[in-house]
């Protein structure tokens, strides 16, 4: 059995935010939520000092690729979903 890991990189624009302190509240909403939700390892890992744009990782881990796909498309949904946050790339890597 081998093991396969997916790795999310997710560019996010937050065009309601007016400081840092309001982007970091929004993002450690989200999250959390995300962390609630599922068994995945994320946070923001570029874009730290920017209070309108963020990068966040997400990584899952599995023995199956399309319990990864399933899991990282709900993901995608949670982000894509809340209302202070915009997607502007997505990207998607298995190793």
């Amino acid at each position: 059995m081998a093991m396969v890991v997916a790795i999310g990189t997710f560019d996010l624009h937050f065009p309601e935010v007016h400081s840092l302190k309001e982007k970091r509240q929004i993002l450690r909403c989200l999250l959390d939520r995300v962390k609630a939700k599922f068994n995945v390892s994320i946070a923001e890992v570029d874009q730290n000092d920017l209070w309108q744009r963020g990068t966040v990782g997400v990584a899952i881990v599995s023995n199956d690729r399309t319990l990864l796909t399933q899991i990282g498309q709900k993901v995608e949904d949670i982000i894509t979903d809340h209302c202070q946050v915009q997607m502007l790339n997505l990207e998607w890597d298995f190793v």
